[in-house]
């Protein structure tokens, strides 16, 4: 399918998911533009994991469509997960072989050419930093570390869209602060269109052109965050107090006991 550049990387028309009588995700109608970072922004529960496992192929929707640089989630999955990038907020990186090992590993899965792997395997290690470091076993990394190979992977077969799911969870500021660099770089460099979700509101103030609220399964507002803090009509606003004013509660008040013990789990895997 012929996609022309003013196209929409991404669409969804009425995306639901539904387990059971439970809604998880209830009509998302959102569209992506090129080379935009898009943030997806809500309580623990709100759905936006959910709306991730269905774009990249993982969950099948109950109903509604999307498509993915025009291929369908749907009936051409395979050709969605070759325009896609993804890391999830679990461990995506094996802790037992080196870096350079672990990105052999995924460029074999994406089936990049064998004449190319070692060019690209060079590319990832200089671009996120890991030369110094690419022989040693990944068990041995920081969190920020762990978090760069792992977008290093994601991006060896030069996806058009890369989803990060919650990509600096456990990580102290200064880890942050080089994962958001390495972000934008990828924005910069590859023009890759990124769909992010993350609980830190200074996160997505400094990353996203636009995000989205989610609550309940709805998104109940999306616009640029300028847009969205003079939305609430109070001077001065922060996104803090957009996240409160239409979700109905503060970023750290969200999540269950379930919830805490994934957020700690992943905080100790990544040091």
């Amino acid at each position: 399918m012929e996609i022309h550049s003013d196209d929409p990387i991404l669409a969804t028309d009425a995306l639901t998911r539904k387990y059971g009588e439970l809604t998880a995700v209830r009509a998302l109608s959102i569209a992506l533009r090129p080379g935009e970072v898009f943030g997806l922004l809500g309580p623990n529960g709100a759905g936006k994991t959910t709306v991730i496992k269905m774009l990249t192929t993982l969950l099948p929707p109950t109903s509604g469509s999307a498509n993915v640089a025009g291929f369908d989630i749907v009936r051409q999955p395979g050709r969605v997960r070759r325009v896609i990038g993804y890391v999830p907020q679990l461990l995506s990186a094996d802790g037992g072989l080196s870096a350079r090992e672990n990105l052999l590993l995924f460029a074999r899965l994406y089936d990049i050419p064998r004449a190319e792997r070692e060019p690209r395997i060079r590319d990832a290690l200089a671009f996120m930093d890991l030369e110094e470091v690419q022989e040693r076993l990944v068990r041995t990394y920081s969190g920020g570390m762990i978090r760069r190979l792992e977008i290093g992977q994601s991006m060896l077969h030069r996806p058009r869209l890369l989803f990060l799911d919650e990509p600096t969870v456990g990580l102290d500021p200064v880890a942050r602060h080089a994962v958001w660099e390495r972000i934008g770089k990828v924005r910069q460099e590859y023009g890759t269109t990124i769909l992010l979700t993350t609980h830190y509101m200074d996160e997505a103030e400094h990353l996203c052109d636009r995000v989205a609220f989610m609550n309940l399964g709805e998104v109940t507002a999306i616009g640029t965050p300028a847009e969205l803090k003079g939305s609430i009509g109070t001077g001065g606003a922060t996104l803090d107090d957009v996240f409160e004013h239409y979700t109905g509660g503060m970023p750290e008040e969200g999540g269950t006991f379930g919830d805490t013990v994934r957020t700690r789990r992943n905080a100790r895997r990544l040091g």
